[in-house]
């Protein structure tokens, strides 16, 4: 695919629809903003290893479009995405007199796109919002279907809202600056694709892995809009996740336990996830879905991409409750019973309790 052409994906949500847009060269360009509605102002929400880097540059895009464009920057990390943070755009908010109609700008990775679009529809009861990811994961996953959130010490993501943005502007030349792990961490998300909707995927994902580690600029335009694609899919069946979206976390459950278990911000997200897929499609097999070959296919490919396969040990006198009782809080729980996203076989995933003896093996295998 070349990765000088524009490519759009449409999500397809009546009248909350939107397109995301992925190239090279856009999020700096005027003409990425021009159906945007006009406004008085525009906030720029960023952080402080993004904003040096892109924040003056988004400013100059948006100067003949809002009379006044306003940045707010952050703290960089999973650690940070919380009340106190989220009050500070609320804070630029008030103190520069925004009104209903201003548009916030979500310009940084997932931390940065979740905030934004939290505070979007907490604002006044709702202010549109961009998100303009700048990096892999968010760019194929979190900037993507509307999901906004901050996270409390006892789990991840369970304070947001569905709140979907006006569009999407994936700029495939922010990732160039991103660090290795975090391209690393990417590339869970997009693994994640494979195993739950796209075996076809999955072997291009193998075959083009080095690649994408090296940065391919077609490789990574392809990545990010066949994973798109699969995401609009199923975001455009169920919206607010009351079935198929479930799917989306496939790896999540174990992977948010670890997040919160070790604090969050010593694994980052895409680290977790990558683990907990080796711990679900392990669950998996332990189930009878799945045979062992399958297994040790996505462990090597999610090995090979950077990613631990290895479970951390959490803080605490038991490993396995401790595991336990964070995932009892995930938001998939129902009545105390843990949901997990299971290959029920490679290409399709279902979403299913397990008994916690099956569980707890799983987690002394995976940690041992």
């Amino acid at each position: 695919m070349n990765s000088s052409d524009l490519q759009t994906v449409a999500i397809d949500l009546a009248d909350r629809s939107y397109n995301i847009a992925i190239r090279g060269s856009l999020f700096d360009n005027p003409l990425s903003y021009a159906e945007l509605p006009k406004a008085a102002s525009a906030l720029i929400v960023t952080n402080t290893t993004v904003g040096p880097l892109y924040a003056v540059r988004l400013q100059r895009a948006l100067a003949n479009k809002f009379g006044q464009t306003y940045t707010v920057t952050l703290p960089d990390g999973e650690e940070f995405k919380n009340w106190q943070n989220l009050n500070l755009i609320f804070d630029a908010l008030l103190a520069h007199a925004c009104d209903r109609k201003t548009i916030l700008f979500a310009l940084g990775g997932g931390v940065v796109g979740d905030m934004t679009g939290f505070a979007a529809a907490s604002y006044m009861r709702g202010v549109p919002f961009v998100q303009v990811p700048t990096t892999l994961l968010a760019q194929v996953d979190s900037s993507v279907g509307g999901k906004t959130a901050i996270n409390h010490p006892l789990g991840k993501n369970m304070i947001g809202a569905f709140y979907q943005p006006l569009k999407v502007v994936c700029d495939l030349d922010t990732l160039k600056t991103l660090p290795q792990r975090e391209l690393c961490a990417g590339l869970a998300e997009v693994i994640k694709y494979g195993p739950i909707a796209d075996m076809d995927f999955l072997a291009w994902i193998e075959s083009n892995l080095d690649a994408l580690l090296a940065r391919d600029p077609a490789a990574l335009a392809y990545a990010v809009k066949r994973s798109c694609e699969i995401k609009a899919w199923v975001v455009g069946q169920d919206e607010r996740e009351s079935g198929l979206r479930a799917i989306l976390n496939f790896g999540h459950t174990f992977g948010h336990a670890i997040e919160a278990g070790l604090g969050f911000g010593v694994w980052l997200h895409g680290e977790a996830v990558g683990c907990g897929m080796v711990m679900a499609a392990q669950l998996s097999a332990r189930l009878g879905l799945i045979d062992a070959f399958f297994v040790n296919r996505l462990t090597q490919l999610i090995a090979k991409a950077g990613l631990p396969i290895k479970a951390p040990v959490l803080p605490g006198p038991n490993n396995a409750e401790r595991y336990l009782a964070l995932m009892r809080v995930d938001k998939k729980s129902e009545a105390g019973d843990i949901k997990f996203v299971l290959i029920d076989k490679p290409g399709n995933a279902l979403v299913r309790g397990a008994p916690d003896v099956v569980v707890r093996q799983v987690i002394d295998t995976c940690c041992a």
